[in-house]
């Protein structure tokens, strides 16, 4: 049997880009630049969504460790004699009204007195209040007062501001671990009073702090007279400039009605009084009335 004939050897052009992709090159860099950023965002979306729920388990001694060390300006405290007298007022105040509001027993309440004309009080990490003058001048007596303190001492107690602030410490972790940037910008974050103004509680929460600091205040008085007089004071200034961070709360008329309802569930036939604050308490002694 005879071989076939080898075929002619034949060494043809190759055509020029035939190992090149026909897509733009800047289209397969969006199109890993998008799947990565998808990643990366379901990553932190998932982390965010666990961290509000389980961020509330960390037990409040590492949650006022979180703060040892660092040197936020919203607990500094006013260095006159002045300031001292009205810090030492409202610490007394808060630890009167914590007695009588069921705080775990590791629980502390430490309160910052403010120079600043802010209209409002806030409740932050590590059992922190923060009362600015511009609030007190605003109130008539110390029960009203009083209302306001036992309000911010109820979202410590049900662990609010760790809550609201967990999503945000989850994102700022991710962000550094990926940046490799280390603690620093953690602990700046931590350390910044803008960081205050990112913290608002839903209705469900600002719900849950009204009816505890409600029942603070009977227990502390015998009444809740004088409870809703920031609130009406408020509505009677629609044009005020308060604290952004007052914004988030619930609707004035909606918190109001909840402080009038427990009023009428709870009426007191016995003789109320009002307590009056202290001058002291007052810049330059500027009394109101309401």
């Amino acid at each position: 049997m005879a071989l076939e004939e080898n075929p002619e050897y034949t060494n043809p052009e190759i055509p020029e880009g035939i190992n090149v992709t026909q897509q733009h090159p800047l289209k397969e860099f969006f199109i890993l630049l998008v799947g990565s950023v998808v990643v990366i965002s379901a990553a932190v979306l998932l982390l965010t969504s666990l961290a509000g729920y389980l961020v509330q388990y960390v037990p409040f001694a590492q949650e006022k460790e979180l703060l040892s060390g660092l040197n936020p300006s919203w607990v500094k405290s006013e260095a006159s004699d002045s300031a001292r007298q009205k810090q030492q007022y409202l610490q007394t105040l808060a630890d009167q009204l914590a007695a009588n509001m069921a705080l775990p027993e590791d629980m502390t309440i430490t309160v910052h007195y403010s120079e600043d004309e802010t209209v409002n009080a806030l409740a932050t990490l590590g059992g922190n209040i923060v009362v600015f003058q511009g609030l007190i001048d605003v109130l008539p007596n110390e029960n009203a007062l009083a209302m306001v303190m036992a309000h911010e001492i109820a979202h410590i107690r049900h662990r609010h501001p760790i809550v609201a602030l967990g999503r945000g410490f989850a994102v700022m972790l991710a962000l550094t671990s990926m940046a490799g940037v280390g603690d620093g910008m953690m602990q700046e974050w931590v350390g910044s009073m803008s960081m205050l103004t990112l913290l608002s509680f839903s209705r469900t929460q600002e719900a849950e702090a009204d009816a505890d600091a409600l029942q603070g205040l009977l227990r502390q008085y015998g009444h809740i007279d004088g409870a809703n007089a920031f609130f009406v004071y408020v509505a009677g200034k629609p044009n005020m400039e308060i604290s952004p961070l007052f914004s988030t709360h619930p609707g004035i008329e909606e918190r109001i009605a909840r402080i009038r309802q427990f009023g009428n569930d709870h009426v007191i036939k016995t003789k109320r009084e009002l307590t009056p604050l202290p001058v002291f308490l007052k810049m330059d002694g500027l009394q109101v009335s309401i």
